[in-house]
């Protein structure tokens, strides 16, 4: 394949044609079993509401199924959408809060061209493009957003003679610029709220930015490089996906596909390591072109210094931000803290890649409001999940007496240690949400077009069953848990699914989806998720938007908003096609949401030139919460 053609693919099949695994069965053989399964599903989506039991309610038509879904929310709910716009219910009003090419100083006004993008010399001072995860924080009467921006369309960002792939140096730091973390403040002057362009909090963290390790992988020779042979100062953040935020005000943000940044210009040798983290002797972005950093026949430890979830200090424009070792490393999608019952710091997260695991780390230490900090995110114990057939789970550790492996290893290798103990294979988990209101979580588990059909990067199976109990799963799910004793650091929990996406208009098996799925509001591919202040879920999805085939019906990607005790879910955002809806915050007042808009196709927003991923301000006319 010609290097032009790596950015056109998605993440998940860069991976697969780097690593090509064979088909275990046939899709007939699939499907078929999938359709038996219905008794099964039936039962399973019974735990703790009988609106989750399948049944026939997806065959509604739409008028009824928006009056069913319209109780209990303040809104009515949308219908679809299939056109190039933001479609809000009636009563909201959105405006575009930052768009990628954004000046957040003055000397980079003007720096944004709808024909050309953004020149290099400004690149680092503009908001960067492909916005993902975000939080808000308050530093007296400022309001701070610490954005994520997952990664670059080199075919957008380049020259035209490029043809997509840098050609030199300049240009690979282009890209490296338009991507990272940007902590900006924003403000509402009567116009709605704007960036407020030269503040002292405006900053912006690329792939070059310096940064410190902590943890029990910090300093180990598996992080340590001809650069640094501390193996204690690593450059850079890369494919921000989702976020975080810590108790005590500081943002996590977490390093997905990096994998795909390194490549070689000579002869390497690739380690198990490397295979099972998709890592091989093409970049798709060719840097290890142009920077020895990524050239793995000179750094083969640069990619064990990525895959980590990091701390930054939005209140600080100079503070370095920390890679915390002790969280693990793998596609982190978000990481969602929470406290124990006795005090303890729980931290929940993703692996984001088809048959990978869900994780948990749990501090030794206590937070305590006001108190130090010190620790609670580099001194504590590593979990994985595995879910049982009879909705109990258990989580657990990640450790040299479990694994066989060494503490180092462990946390770099943390997929390995997780196949190694017999973690559950997951549906790609994505953004995991904790509800405010009660001790339960949630994660969205987006799709899985392998399930049961080939095992993950390590060849553990994946057989459909426990949370992920549909083959050849091209709408995702999103799984429940309650832990034992309402408490978040207990070893064994319950679980169920709340939900299951499907398309009732095409099915009427198991990819019907759930009984709280129906005409008026099924979408495919949860990704992101929050919780607002009043305990509804707010659901945001990255699937097939193209309306056709099995997904005919369900229109652009969206944001949901569901009631957790009823199973009801309405349908209350429609993004410009071709986007993904991702990200997800609030003013400090709950009355403006913050929403990210990745990756849109045609001209959106500016109507004109290139598309520009951006954040939108939501808000309701009369004023009134929204979050």
């Amino acid at each position: 394949m010609k290097d032009q053609d790596f950015t056109d693919l998605s993440w998940d099949d860069f991976d697969e044609m780097r690593d090509p695994r064979p088909n275990t069965n046939e899709f007939d053989a699939v499907v078929e079993r999938a359709i038996s399964r219905r008794g099964f599903l039936g039962g399973a989506l019974a735990f703790g509401s009988g609106a989750l039991a399948m049944g026939t309610a997806g065959l509604m038509s739409s008028t009824t199924a928006a009056r069913a879904q319209s109780a209990g929310f303040n809104f009515t709910p949308i219908g679809i959408s299939t056109d190039h716009e933001i479609h809000v219910p009636e009563g909201y009003q959105w405006k575009v809060l930052v768009r990628w090419g954004d000046a957040l100083f003055s000397d980079a006004e003007g720096a944004y061209s709808a024909e050309t993008g953004v020149p290099v010399a400004m690149s680092d001072k503009v908001f960067g493009e492909n916005t993902d995860g975000m939080e808000t924080f308050v530093d007296g009467d400022k309001t701070i957003l610490a954005i994520n921006s997952e990664y670059v369309n080199p075919k957008i960002n380049l020259p035209a003679a490029s043809e997509g792939m840098p050609q030199n140096a300049d240009e690979v730091t282009l890209l490296k610029n338009m991507q990272g973390v940007t902590v900006l403040e924003v403000a509402d002057n009567g116009n709605g709220f704007e960036v407020v362009v030269d503040s002292p909090y405006n900053r912006r963290i690329t792939h070059e930015t310096q940064m410190t390790m902590d943890g029990p992988a910090a300093g180990s020779d598996l992080v340590k490089t001809n650069a640094d042979p501390e193996g204690m100062s690593p450059k850079g953040t890369m494919n921000n996906c989702g976020s975080g935020k810590t108790l005590w005000g500081t943002y996590l943000t977490c390093e997905e596909n990096f994998n795909g940044y390194f490549g070689a210009t000579g002869d390497y040798t690739e380690t198990e390591g490397h295979t099972r983290y998709g890592i091989g002797g093409e970049g798709r972005y060719a840097y290890e072109k142009f920077d020895v950093r990524y050239d793995l026949s000179q750094e083969p430890n640069e990619p064990n210094r990525h895959g980590w979830v990091t701390e930054i200090n939005p209140l600080d424009a100079t503070s370095t931000p920390v890679k915390h070792t002790a969280l693990g490393r793998f596609k982190h999608e978000n990481a969602e803290m929470v406290q124990a019952a006795d005090g303890r710091v729980v931290v929940y997260m993703g692996d984001d890649e088809r048959g990978e695991f869900m994780y948990k780390f749990v501090s030794n230490g206590v937070y305590t409001e006001g108190g130090s900090t010190e620790g609670l995110l580099s001194d504590g114990t590593l979990y994985v999940a595995k879910f049982n057939d009879d909705m109990t789970g258990e989580w657990l550790p990640l450790t040299p007496e479990t694994t066989g492996m060494a503490m180092d290893e462990i946390l770099v290798f943390s997929r390995m240690a997780g196949s190694k103990v017999g973690a559950t294979t997951m549906d790609r988990p994505e953004w995991i949400a904790a509800n405010p209101l009660k001790c339960e979580a949630y994660c969205a588990l987006t799709n899985n077009k392998n399930r049961g059909v080939k095992p993950n990067a390590g060849g553990d199976a994946t057989p459909a069953t426990g949370p992920n109990p549909r083959e050849t799963n091209n709408y995702g799910q999103i799984v429940r848990w309650r832990p034992e004793g309402e408490d978040h650091g207990a070893d064994t929990f319950a679980w169920d699914l709340y939900v299951m996406a499907g398309n009732p208009t095409v099915y009427d098996n198991a990819y019907a989806g759930s009984e709280n799925v129906n005409e008026g509001n099924m979408f495919n591919s949860p990704d992101g998720m929050a919780f607002s202040s009043d305990g509804y879920l707010w659901i945001q999805t990255d699937g097939d938007d193209s309306n056709e085939g099995e997904f005919a019906g369900q229109g652009n990607n969206q944001m949901l908003i569901g009631n957790t005790d009823t199973g009801e879910i309405a349908r209350f955002l429609t993004a410009p096609n071709g986007a993904e809806v991702t990200g997800l915050t609030w003013s400090a007042d709950k009355k403006v949401a913050f929403v990210g808009i990745q990756h849109p196709g045609g001209s959106w927003p500016d109507g004109n030139g290139k598309p520009r991923s951006s954040v939108i301000a939501v808000w309701r006319e009369d004023g009134a919460l929204i979050g």
